[in-house]
């Protein structure tokens, strides 16, 4: 394959720790070709990425510049695609500049409200753009929430437990949140109320996401990234727990979001919508 059938990808947040894995993968691909990579850090600016990272000169710059880089992209012979794993104070702003210039977005980074997705969604359909929004790229959440759904016509108690390292920046989790969507888009509500709580720690209880599902955050150095599901009925506990021991479990599934956005014109939200 030339160069020029390459599909360019830019990595936003190149050197978060899930930025870094993409820039392996990336350049381990033989169908993509690593065009640019965006981080804030000063220490880094100008530098050969993969130097940064310890794999070895990749002939491609550090810069902070992310227009530059997506006005450069949007004159590739192919379709350009910009994974994003920032931070949610800027991932709103990155994934707009993308769809602007034409660049395809795979957005990791959660945080994003339903303002802001709604608007995103909008923007993309009338630009025509495709646009992946993936809570978690791990094809074994995908397969623990299908489990979920399943189990939800059998329990009416269900509650969330997410666990991740301490350096994430909001809480609940993506994912927590959207597997809470999926169980109260099947139009029932769970948790009845037996008595009449009363929290003496704001918060004890957890945060009431939609069908009154709470969700719990632990947020510890040691951590991953850690799910359970947990639904309860008389005399039975049914568990569902996932746990990631390293970051490149993702990566087949940046890989098929990169590959499938081609074919997108407008937003989609879930990786289980492109499996």
């Amino acid at each position: 394959m030339s160069d020029s059938q390459l599909t360019p990808v830019i990595v936003n947040g190149a050197l978060g720790k899930m930025g870094r894995e993409v820039i392996k993968t990336v350049a381990a691909a033989e169908d993509l070709t690593l065009f640019g990579v965006i981080d804030v850090n000063p220490q880094f600016q100008g530098q050969d990425i993969g130097e940064a990272i310890g794999t070895g000169p990749l002939e491609v710059p550090v810069t902070d510049d992310l227009e530059a880089v997506l006005a450069a992209a949007s004159q590739a012979p192919q379709l350009g695609v910009m994974v994003d794993f920032t931070h949610p104070s800027v991932v709103y702003g990155n994934v707009r500049a993308a769809i602007a210039y034409g660049i395809r977005p795979v957005v990791g980074t959660t945080g994003l409200s339903d303002a802001q997705i709604a608007d995103l969604a909008e923007f993309a359909d009338k630009a025509s753009t495709g646009c992946l929004i993936i809570p978690n790229f791990s094809i074994g959440m995908v397969l623990l929430q299908q489990a979920a759904i399943q189990a939800s016509q059998y329990f009416d108690h269900v509650e969330i437990i997410e666990l991740h390292h301490n350096q994430k920046a909001d809480a609940p989790s993506g994912t927590a949140l959207q597997t809470a969507q999926l169980l109260a888009e099947l139009g029932k509500s769970y948790n009845p109320p037996r008595v009449c709580e009363t929290e003496h720690l704001p918060g004890a209880r957890g945060s009431v996401a939609p069908a009154e599902i709470r969700i719990h955050s632990v947020r510890l150095p040691g951590l991953i990234a850690h799910q359970e599901v947990l639904f309860g009925a008389p005399g039975q506990i049914y568990t569902l727990r996932h746990d990631t021991s390293d970051r490149a479990c993702y990566m087949p599934g940046v890989l098929l979001a990169i590959r499938k956005i081609q074919t997108l014109k407008s937003l989609v939200f879930g990786l289980e919508k492109i499996l």
